[in-house]
């Protein structure tokens, strides 16, 4: 494949936002944003275009109480030294509710950690590692790592009260994989006209290393039609510590696509086709008009393509390719296994 091609038909997994994919030993293991935000869930499959039929698992529920028991967001799994690692971000229970949200909602979010050190992580054991301490007390979430040289690094999105906007992207070094070892850098904030439509945003995290450069790529603005994708390049070799090594693009790097009904694609990740081509997952709509806050809306589905190269090793990052799967019309949350089957079923 030398194109924006699909490498299953999108979506790939229906109603899961926020999407994480990570190859490893020939399988692929998925995690996403579950719609009513009350636990994380990880299913795992052969290929790609199984995903969506696979057991769905949950392996964490959000406690009664207290600083993880509301809105728990875009998890993500990494394996590091041989164990698991999924991150996420939760919130304590604020005005609303999951049954009766209030338009005046505060999100209060911090960053956690949970560690499973059995072979497989559908069935073993998960445990709290907690929340990481990132310096100061304030609204953070999306949190992602990657290892570069032996050293893992840590880069999320967090409100600096002092910076106007909702949230920036900052980096550090980790002493573990739920401990910085170094104090957050800012390596960029909401500034340009794309980033700040509805709000002023950059979130949602993701690092790719590819012919000896870093492409950390991010979302701005709101989740609607105006959400999109940016990025961020360094050279391997270079500080990552130090925001000069970092070149900002001017324009978003992937947008809303009408013409093929694709709607604020974003929050992406990147894995492997199994002959080594990239693959760039992300989640987006494919309708615009949403009924009430689109926070509840629960159809932005996981989408993925392949993600080709130029002659200069630069992404070839293109748009949004059309769906080939029917996707479901209510706003309720669909039960996973055999939906898709049962859609297009339908569909005939």
């Amino acid at each position: 494949m030398t194109d924006h091609a699909q490498v299953a038909p999108n979506p790939i997994v229906l109603q899961r936002a926020d999407p994480h994919v990570l190859r490893h030993d020939g399988q692929y293991y998925f995690t996403g944003s579950y719609p009513a935000y009350d636990r994380i869930v990880l299913r795992r499959a052969a290929r790609l275009e199984d995903l969506q039929a696979a057991e769905e698992v949950t392996i964490w529920t959000k406690h009664a109480t207290g600083p993880q028991s509301h809105l728990i967001w875009a998890p993500e799994i990494h394996r590091v030294d041989d164990a698991w690692y999924i991150y996420y971000a939760a919130a304590p229970v604020g005005h609303g509710t999951v049954d009766a949200p209030s338009e005046n909602e505060t999100f209060n979010h911090r960053v956690f950690v949970l560690e499973c050190t059995a072979d497989d992580p559908l069935t073993g054991e998960w445990v709290e590692r907690g929340q990481v301490d990132t310096g100061w007390e304030s609204f953070a979430l999306d949190a992602t790592t990657f290892v570069l040289h032996g050293e893992q690094y840590l880069v999320w999105a967090q409100e600096d009260l002092e910076v106007y906007g909702h949230s920036n992207l900052y980096i550090a070094r980790m002493a573990n994989p739920w401990t910085l070892a170094t104090p957050a850098v800012e390596l960029t904030r909401p500034e340009l006209d794309w980033e700040i439509k509805g709000f002023w945003v950059n979130e949602g995290p993701s690092v790719l290393i590819h012919g000896g450069r870093l492409f950390l790529t991010y979302s701005g603005s709101a989740t609607g039609i105006d959400y999109a994708m940016g990025v961020l390049t360094a050279d391997v070799d270079a500080d990552l510590l130090d925001p000069a090594s970092w070149t900002k693009s001017t324009e978003p790097v992937f947008v809303s696509d009408p013409s093929v009904g694709q709607y604020g694609p974003g929050h992406n990740s990147f894995t492997e086709t199994p002959d080594g081509e990239t693959v760039l997952v992300y989640h987006a709509r494919d309708y615009t008009e949403i009924v009430g806050d689109p926070l509840w809306d629960p159809n932005r589905h996981a989408r993925a393509q392949v993600l080709p190269f130029d002659a200069d090793g630069d992404p070839i990052w293109g748009t949004p390719v059309p769906d080939t799967r029917p996707t479901p019309t209510t706003t309720e949350v669909l039960p996973p296994s055999g939906l898709a089957h049962d859609l297009e079923e339908a569909a005939l």
